[in-house]
């Protein structure tokens, strides 16, 4: 009997079916503006964003789950393709298998394999669940003293990470849970800026707005906090908080200080549980993504009482503009001509 599906498993269709609608056929609209005095500013698409955070609420997932955070997730990987940097290079991919390897990726253009043999590994790749070694729903890398689960990446292995983006999520819970994770991510920071100090390193944090009312002080603690996270030297270049907004009346999901992220696995201590397991993707009826994506609950993003330096705007532009600051003209190129391209408005 076929094991029933879980949160994560319905939520990657939900997910994936909404980054579709915001991308048809994989094209994107640029997320680059450029003001009449010249200057670039980078509009995040906030309605896929919000979509995109009524999924755990409306599957009533908690933080165990992993899906309420694996929406900044996706939506944060969503932006760096919006901004014309490899699909296959930004981990979690938009499709099965969320985290495949350049080289691979490459096997399955038109041309590098024989027509027969390319639909075989399309097929393997793509429709029986991850391969252990090759393929996987998340991705480890190792910093300066241990592994760490990154939840967002950008990767070559000629390149080596480029982009890595640690995300944190509170919708309840804020005075008991605060301290540890801005402690656990002083922690990562550490640890990835000094193996990889050439890689862009973010870190975003999803908060439910009612902490304003609830535990202001809280409020207040949070946000110096992260903006002194990505002024320091040895942490992150750039952090960013998203305030969500939902009704009440909503399920809020539990946070008892956990995530789905084994803390063993994070230490290196023991392999990831993706190796070896068999995720299959999930296939639901039209009719009930259509049911569900119909269902969403209504979620808003507080700008007003978003900081500037902490915006996803600024966060996103500092992470992108890293990158094609510290690699030659010759790479990321799609990524460069959006820019240059970009008209005054």
């Amino acid at each position: 009997m076929a094991a029933k599906p879980t949160a994560k498993d319905r939520a990657w269709v939900l997910f994936d079916r909404i980054v579709a609608e915001a991308a048809p056929d994989g094209q994107y609209v640029t997320p680059w503006v450029r003001r009449p005095d010249e200057t670039l500013r980078y509009e995040p698409d906030y309605t896929t964003l919000e979509r995109l955070l009524g999924v755990p609420l409306h599957l009533a997932a908690d933080t165990q789950t992993g899906v309420p955070a694996l929406a900044l997730d996706v939506w944060l990987a969503y932006e760096l393709r919006r901004a014309g940097f490899d699909k296959d290079a930004v981990w979690p991919r938009a499709s099965h298998p969320r985290i495949l390897p350049g080289p691979v990726a490459r096997l399955l253009d038109k041309g590098a394999l024989p027509a027969k043999m390319q639909d075989d590994l399309r097929n393997r790749l793509t429709k029986k669940g991850n391969i252990k070694n090759v393929t996987g729903s998340s991705a480890s890398i190792l910093g300066k003293n241990y592994l760490k689960q990154v939840d967002v990446i950008m990767t070559d292995w000629q390149t080596g990470p480029e982009v890595l983006i640690s995300t944190k999520r509170m919708d309840s819970s804020y005075g008991k849970n605060a301290p540890n994770r801005i402690e656990e991510s002083y922690g990562d920071a550490k640890n990835l800026r000094l193996r990889h100090p050439m890689a862009a390193l973010g870190f975003a944090f999803g908060l439910r707005t009612d902490v304003f009312t609830k535990e202001p002080i809280t409020a207040e603690w949070l946000l110096d906090l992260l903006a002194k996270l990505g002024r320091e030297d040895d942490a992150y270049h750039a952090t960013c908080v998203i305030l969500m907004e939902y009704s009440k009346d909503e399920a809020v999901p539990i946070d008892n200080g956990d995530d789905d992220e084994d803390r063993s696995v994070t230490a290196g201590l023991v392999p990831s549980p993706d190796e070896g397991v068999d995720e299959e993707p999930l296939d639901l009826p039209e009719s009930q993504i259509s049911q569900d994506l119909a269902q969403l609950p209504p979620v808003g993003i507080d700008h007003k009482r978003t900081p500037q330096n902490l915006s996803p705007a600024v966060f996103l532009a500092t992470l992108i503009e890293r990158v094609l600051d510290a690699t030659p003209v010759n790479l990321h190129k799609q990524a460069r001509d959006l820019r240059k391209e970009t008209h005054a408005t």
